[in-house]
C-alpha cells in the first residue's frame, strides 16, 4: 500500500503546474470535450508510466543497494530542483489538429511525459517500491488528480496560474525531504 500512496501523492503534487497540466488546459480550451481528453490523459499516462516503472525495476535488479540508495536520493534531489523551474508551453503546442480530442490528447500527453519530472519520479518510485502495478496505478492516479481538474476547470485555473508557483515549491520541498531521507537511509 505504501507504493500506491507514496506514488499517488508524489506525482499529484509534482504534476501541479507542470507542462502537461498546461497542455490539459490548452486541449480543454481547444476541443471543449472533457471526457475524451480525460480518457486520452489516462491511456497515455498508463502506457508511459508502465514503461518508466518497468525501466526502474529493471535497473533495481542490476544495482547494489548502496548505489541504488544514492541514485534514488540524488534523483529525488534533482527532481526537487527541477520542480522549482516553471514549465512553459509554446504557442505552437496549442495547435493540435484533426485527429479528435482523444487521439490528440493521448499522443500529446504520451510525448510530453517523455523525460518529464513525473516520468523520472515514476522510474525512481519503481526502483524503490514494489509491486510495479501499484506504482503505476499510484502515479496514474496522481496524474489524474492533477490533470482532470485542469480539464474541467480550464479557464478558471488558467486565470490563476500564478498561485501554482507555491505548489511547485511544495513539490520541491517534498522531493528534497524524500531525497535526504533516501541518502540518510531512513527507508524512503
Amino acid at each position: 500500500m505504501d507504493a500506491f500512496l507514496v506514488s499517488t501523492g508524489v506525482v499529484a503534487l509534482a504534476e501541479i503546474g507542470d507542462k502537461t497540466q498546461l497542455l490539459a488546459l490548452i486541449l480543454a480550451a481547444r476541443f471543449r470535450r472533457p471526457w475524451p481528453i480525460v480518457a486520452g490523459i489516462f491511456v497515455a499516462t498508463i502506457l508511459n508510466h508502465f514503461a518508466a516503472g518497468w525501466v526502474g525495476q529493471w535497473v533495481a535488479h542490476f544495482v547494489n543497494a548502496d548505489v541504488l540508495r544514492w541514485m534514488i536520493g540524488i534523483g529525488f534531489l534533482a527532481i526537487a530542483a527541477w520542480a522549482c523551474i516553471p514549465d512553459e508551453v509554446d504557442e505552437g503546442d496549442s495547435e493540435v489538429q484533426p485527429y479528435g480530442a482523444f487521439i490528440a490528447t493521448a499522443i500529446a500527453f504520451f510525448l510530453a511525459e517523455i523525460g518529464d519530472k513525473t516520468q523520472v519520479a515514476t522510474v525512481a518510485l519503481a526502483i524503490k517500491y514494489a509491486p510495479l502495478w501499484m506504482v503505476v496505478v499510484g502515479t496514474t492516479l496522481g496524474m489524474m488528480i492533477a490533470n482532470v481538474p485542469a480539464v474541467w476547470l480550464g479557464q478558471w485555473i488558467s486565470d490563476r496560474l500564478h498561485l501554482l508557483r507555491y505548489v511547485r515549491f511544495a513539490a520541491a520541498a517534498m522531493f528534497t525531504v524524500l531525497g535526504v531521507l533516501a541518502l540518510a537511509n531512513f527507508g524512503v
